[in-house]
């Protein structure tokens, strides 16, 4: 009994007959007569075509002819395949009343010469006697004509889904486009899903689509058309991605241009690239919506100096030829970036860019999507927590976690390379990668630390100190609905002060190990610079990753160091007052941009959609530093300004004494039964060893705890 059929090509007598070849013994299990309708189903859509018996009556095999099929197989036909019996269904066509259709011609000029008259009664022709189905494409290619492609949009009645088209049937011709706009079009369909970047998808969306494909709208309201939209966003979030996705979901072309390609070096060329990109749209925006998409902005129009320089004159050319989009033009201009400071200001107001559309690095439950998109086709093993990883994973972007997801399956491929068990990709495969995939926005950082992680139960005694850093550090990141249920407010800051040597750094680094968040550390020596200004600026840049990879522990060592007390008697300009003010501001939120948000929810509340959180209430959560904990340590609390240490900050000032008795026997007795080391070796190490601490220095740090 024969289960399949192998596809063969059509035969050249055959090409545009809308003929399906079988052997007569499948027609008669299927009961079809010669000139039956049946669809052959086949990977990306499906085919209507009539049954006709094969010339040399073999059986096994199947030849189809792609006149009416689905858009997807126009550019992908199928080659090579076998098909089960099932994929071949016969279906009833009755003749049909009417049709709506979209008209695809060969270029832009037959479209303007020739009259829709002439279009509505030839393609009519063509059409008559053909079986149609909705939302199929008709393939004349096969006939010597200028019109290449009729989309079928509907057929009437509406409860048929394909039928015959008779003289008797109407013809609606909804759009005449030309092949290059199908084609764009048909692109933008097959796109690859971005997890996590549907609300901004579609807030982007709705910028686009009354501009480009209601343009009378907007003139009947007496306003003028969007130009410009700017995407912002830190590198590897999706911005080109999300155009290419949107851009198709729309309909429109596109036309791609990078910054590095339009500039070149002799004088004038890169004006006469730019004014070609232009001509380009425009010649593809007649065809149909366009889109001109400028990737890297900032490199090709940064911030205008005093001198004569070529990027000038670029700036200049950009901002004429943007002046001179009209709206009967039907394109618009999107450009991306990821550094806004750096473009010139007279190209981010309306009129140009008109809006601005912030992606900043994803939230948890964007992390989530992210990597169940990432991860759909890996084989997992049931014991991965798409929700664990993603929690660990602050501060990675879609690129970095596409990265990790990569890793984590050569981990699993070179494991399993030694057995041969099933290859699965397990949750210590996605821990092993974290080690080696870490977020690119620390890449270069300047707080960036190998954390070695540290657990409390390295820590011998301290319990009480250890109880509080956990309650001020750890509680409020790893249980942020319990604080908010129950009414607390999270500190923004905690200052660990004692004698040296006292493990103030290592509870710093359990805390963070516990907490599962990134940690920035940095000391007076990364920050100071010879340089007038460098100092403050690498301090605000410093917080500006920290929010960036949030939730994250930023930890200023030895801060007495980088940023004393203004009555001190030193000058009131010194480089430590200008970072203490800086520090005071960040911590404040006073040097916070718009661009850091994250998440989408600025852009929603800016497009006018709901959420249930007010702006006045989103606004307090990002000014304070939502999500980034301020750590310092110092043994010279004396020496810290008043105004940092005021409740709003520091909040937190914890004590941490040496080691009492207590301690010293608890730390003992662990290490003793842990190895080999007898008591007296420790008795003799004493006698030789002399303290770091005097009794005079510990009765002083107690004395100021008190």
């Amino acid at each position: 009994m024969m289960t399949s059929l192998k596809l063969l090509s059509v035969e050249a007598s055959d090409r545009g007959s809308q003929r399906c070849r079988l052997g007569p013994g499948l027609m008669s299990a299927l009961e079809l007569s010669v000139g039956s309708p049946v669809v052959v189903s086949l990977p990306g859509g499906s085919c209507l075509c009539t049954a006709w018996p094969r010339s040399d009556l073999a059986e096994g095999f199947v030849q189809v002819d792609m006149k009416c099929c689905s858009p997807h197989l126009i550019k992908h036909p199928p080659s090579r395949l076998t098909l089960d019996l099932e994929q071949v269904t016969p279906l009833p066509c009755p003749n049909l009343k009417g049709l709506k259709i979209s008209v695809v011609v060969q270029n832009v000029q037959y479209k303007r010469n020739t009259s829709p008259r002439f279009v509505h009664e030839f393609v009519k022709d063509m059409l008559k006697g053909a079986l149609v189905h909705k939302n199929h494409v008709i393939n004349l290619e096969d006939f010597d004509t200028d019109i290449r492609y009729v989309v079928i949009e509907n057929v009437y009645p509406d409860s048929n889904t394909a039928g015959l088209v008779t003289s008797k049937t109407s013809v609606e011709i909804a759009e005449i486009q030309t092949v290059r706009h199908f084609n764009n079009h048909l692109q933008g369909q097959v796109t690859v899903p971005l997890g996590g970047l549907e609300e901004v998808s579609a807030s982007l969306r709705e910028i686009l689509q009354l501009p480009l494909l209601y343009p009378s709208t907007l003139g009947s309201l007496g306003v003028s058309c969007p130009r410009g939209v700017l995407l912002v966003g830190p590198p590897g979030v999706g911005k080109t991605q999300l155009v290419r996705k949107v851009v198709g979901q729309v309909g429109a072309s596109l036309v791609v241009v990078r910054g590095p390609e339009v500039v070149r070096s002799r004088p004038g060329e890169s004006e006469e690239m730019l004014r070609d990109v232009f001509v380009q749209a425009r010649a593809a925006a007649d065809e149909g919506p366009c889109i001109l998409f400028l990737d890297e902005l900032d490199s090709l129009c940064p911030r205008r100096t005093g001198s004569s320089a070529p990027e000038n004159r670029l700036v200049a050319q950009l901002l004429t030829l943007m002046d001179g989009v009209d709206q009967s033009d039907r394109f618009l201009i999107i450009g991306a970036t990821n550094r806004p400071d750096s473009l010139d200001a007279a190209l981010r107001r309306p009129g140009r860019f008109d809006r601005e559309v912030i992606i900043g690095p994803p939230t948890l439950g964007q992390r989530t999507a992210i990597l169940s998109v990432v991860c759909e086709k890996m084989p997992l093993c049931p014991s991965v927590d798409m929700t664990e990883v993603a929690r660990k994973t602050a501060g990675y972007v879609g690129s970095d976690l596409s990265a990790l997801c990569r890793e984590a399956a050569m981990h699993a491929m070179r494991e399993n390379a030694k057995s041969s068990g099933q290859q699965t990709v397990g949750q210590k495969h996605f821990l092993e990668a974290m080690k080696l995939v870490r977020p690119s926005c620390l890449r270069s950082s300047l707080g960036n630390t190998d954390l070695a992680p540290v657990a409390w139960e390295h820590i011998g005694g301290l319990e009480d100190i250890k109880l509080k850093l956990r309650q001020s550090i750890e509680w409020p990141m790893m249980y942020p609905e319990a604080f908010s249920r129950l009414g607390l407010c999270r500190p923004r800051g905690v200052l660990l002060y004692g004698p040296p040597g006292c493990a103030k750094t290592t509870l710093v680094r359990a805390a963070a190990s516990s907490s599962n968040c990134t940690f920035l550390s940095v000391s007076g020596a990364d920050l100071y610079s010879p340089y007038v200004g460098d100092s403050e600026k690498a301090l605000s840049q410093l917080f500006r990753q920290a929010r960036a990879c949030a939730p994250c522990i930023l930890f200023l060592d030895e801060i007495d160091t980088v940023m004393g007390s203004r009555c001190s008697g030193r000058a009131p300009n010194s480089v430590q007052t200008r970072l203490l003010s800086v520090l005071l501001n960040e911590m404040d939120g006073v040097g916070l941009k718009t661009v850091e948000r994250k998440g989408t929810q600025k852009i929603l509340q800016v497009e006018g959609a709901e959420d249930d959180n007010t702006p006045e209430q989103t606004d307090k959560q990002e000014v304070c530093n939502k999500d980034v904990m301020v750590v310092a340590a110092t043994n010279r609390p004396d020496c810290l300004d008043s105004a940092l240490l005021r409740p709003g900050r520091l909040d937190h000032i914890l004590y941490v004494p040496p080691p009492d008795q207590q301690a010293a026997l608890l730390a003992l007795q662990e290490n003793m039964e842990a190895s080999s080391i007898k008591h007296r070796h420790f008795l003799q190490s004493l006698q030789k060893t002399r303290p770091s601490l005097t009794a005079q220095q510990i009765q002083t740090y107690q004395i100021t705890a008190h």
